[in-house]
């Protein structure tokens, strides 16, 4: 009667399998939030339809059939089309680091014929460092009491009698 009954297959550990899952699965799931998020920002120009722009051939109306509209013009003139890419590579809640940009300045004479067209890259861009100074205002600096108890008596009604 003490027979017990026969197994098939080989011994099994108790607990050793769900904790060594539950163990991989906690891994897994946190590398897959590390993992390197890669983003393609701008208007990416086809290197086919840049080579058929030539200075003093095309116009801008030519330039934004091949190329599409500039992702900016220059601020003051109007004259400088840019077309501007930028590949940025982002793990987990870091800071985006830039791995590659493109800018592409397409510049047009006065008759509005492409005069000159320029290529830029990540390595032709510098690093500029805000100041952080203020700037210092004359006179002096009241406090909200103050300036509450230094407008008292300030107005004057027409006829010669307080505001109060």
């Amino acid at each position: 009667m003490d027979n017990p009954t026969p197994r098939h297959g080989p011994p099994r550990r108790k607990g050793a399998t769900p904790a060594w899952a539950a163990v991989l699965s906690a891994v897994l799931l946190l590398t897959a939030g590390c993992t390197a998020d890669i983003n393609v920002r701008g208007n990416a120009v086809n290197q086919e339809m840049l080579t058929q722009i030539q200075p003093g051939v095309q116009d801008r109306g030519a330039v934004r059939e091949l190329l599409g509209s500039p992702t900016n013009v220059a601020t003051f003139d109007n004259e400088t089309w840019y077309y501007i890419t930028q590949k940025d590579h982002t793990i987990a809640f870091s800071k985006a680091r830039p791995l590659s940009r493109e800018v592409i300045a397409i510049s047009f004479n006065g008759a509005g014929r492409v005069a000159k067209v320029k290529k830029y890259s990540l390595a032709d861009g510098r690093k500029i460092e805000p100041v952080d100074r203020e700037t210092p205002t004359p006179g002096q600096e009241f406090g909200l009491i103050e300036q509450l108890i230094g407008n008292l008596g300030r107005f004057e009604q027409p006829g010669g009698g307080s505001g109060l």
